[in-house]
């Protein structure tokens, strides 16, 4: 069996060849064997779920794996990512279990696991647990008194929603005419309780899931809508979250999308006004637009840059206690109220800096002046000599060269597939164009595939 974790838990297609019942009662029992050990007593695990329909089922699985193997289970239902962390944080459970797949369209489905404290694993214990997981002889198997029990705890949202409301003055949002798309997911009753509880006047789109509407030309990954909505409502802005509400973008007045490269500019700025930027540095991945670390630069705030991936990013503000960091994408962490992205508390704090400077989110989004960036997915290649071949360096040095300080460009291998991603960045999109053109076509002539 080839390794079951990708980048963000386990993923597939729901009730697929992969991601099937039997696999989510396993790996939960072995997870409570590998993040229970040396904890003495009984141990207690959360499980939560976005609005897919196959979490139900996959939510029974781990909650009978969990029970079974002596844990006692508290469902806490439809809930974001998130909020699962801050609960298992806030209710010193020894581990979590969100079932979503995020942003991926609904037939998929994914396990994700947090240990004490509401962290995601490292890649050796998500290891771990399969290996217990393929020898499952080596689980204990309790009878009796000693079979955990399952609880539901229908109050833990309302908990989240307090938390993520206090997080900024109150009453702050007041005459804040905000429209949000809820992506039909995790975050249709938070996203909206949470903003009015700080005094904005809240309306809804994709705010009606149905267990098969997740993620369906909505949210944060679909703005089309909610550019509409918030034009033809009039709003000052919009706020747009993904299935599992880890992620946020935002709509000016306009219609315009603020992405997550501006919404992380806006909020560094703010912290660093308030003093609480630590070390005046702001985390981010190699492909947030350069338009972003120059402002960042021009500002008097460093940026460290790690591989893509908000794990990524949280490991290096773990490291170093940044209090921020994020991706393009919106994947934004605010170390303070949160152990990893949070798409609500994301718009809740932009939100509140809008409030705070009574400028319009068009104006504060203005400080990133984006260059224009291409990325390209080049499939069927072999991606391990994408650093090797001589043809490909050349070329990525005449391209470099050709940008200069104006421009940017990375050759990324994927991690999983036999695809390179070629991203350029350049003073005008034509030249972007031409340029990763002419790198496509090198790596197609010398890396493809026999």
């Amino acid at each position: 069996m080839g390794r079951l974790f990708g980048t963000d838990g386990v993923r597939g297609l729901a009730n697929g060849e992969k991601l099937t019942a039997p696999l989510a009662l396993g790996l939960a029992a072995a997870a409570a064997h590998v993040l229970g050990a040396g904890h003495g007593g009984r141990l207690q695990a959360l499980v939560g779920r976005d609005t897919r329909a196959s979490g139900e089922f996959l939510e029974a699985a781990v909650t009978a794996g969990l029970a079974g193997a002596g844990v006692d289970v508290i469902r806490v239902g439809v809930v974001p990512t998130p909020g699962m962390a801050w609960l298992v944080a806030e209710r010193g459970a020894a581990l979590g279990v969100m079932l979503s797949a995020s942003h991926n369209p609904m037939p998929d489905n994914g396990i994700k696991f947090f240990s004490r404290g509401g962290v995601k694993l490292p890649d050796d214990v998500e290891d771990l647990i399969q290996s217990e997981y393929e020898a499952p002889s080596r689980l204990s198997r309790p009878t009796g008194a000693d079979v955990g029990r399952v609880a539901d705890d229908p109050g833990a949202i309302d908990a989240y929603i307090a938390h993520l409301s206090g997080s900024v003055p109150a009453g702050c949002l007041a005459g804040q005419r905000i429209v949000v798309d809820a992506a039909n997911g995790a975050a249709y009753r938070t996203a909206p309780a949470a903003l009015r509880a700080a005094g904005a006047e809240v309306s809804l789109i994709a705010a009606s899931p149905d267990g098969l509407n997740i993620n369906d030309s909505c949210g944060a990954t679909h703005p089309e809508a909610l550019r509409q909505a918030v034009t033809a409502a009039g709003a000052d802005f919009g706020i747009a979250v993904d299935g599992d509400a880890d992620r946020c973008l935002m709509v000016d007045h306009t219609g315009a999308v603020v992405d997550g490269d501006q919404l992380l500019a806006i909020l560094a700025l703010a912290l660093r006004e308030e003093g609480r930027l630590h070390l005046d540095t702001v985390v981010a991945t190699v492909m947030s637009n350069l338009g972003f670390i120059q402002a960042m630069r021009a500002a008097g705030i460093a940026v460290d840059l790690t591989k893509v991936g908000d794990r990524y990013v949280l490991e290096t503000m773990n490291e170093n206690n940044f209090t921020l960091g994020g991706e393009q994408s919106g994947h934004i962490i605010l170390s303070d109220y949160a152990t990893t992205g949070d798409g609500v508390l994301t718009g809740l704090h932009v939100a509140a800096r809008v409030a705070a400077t009574k400028r319009r989110l068009a104006d504060l989004a203005g400080v990133v002046t984006r260059l224009p960036q291409v990325s390209v997915s080049v499939p069927d290649l072999d991606r391990a000599r994408v650093n090797l071949d001589p043809e490909v360096n050349v070329a990525a040095k005449a391209a470099a060269a050709r940008l200069g300080s104006h421009g940017r460009l990375l050759l990324r291998p994927s991690g999983t597939e036999p695809v390179v991603r070629v991203m350029v960045e350049a003073p005008t999109a034509e030249e972007a164009d031409e340029v990763a053109g002419v790198l496509v076509e090198v790596l197609k002539r010398r890396l493809a595939l026999s």
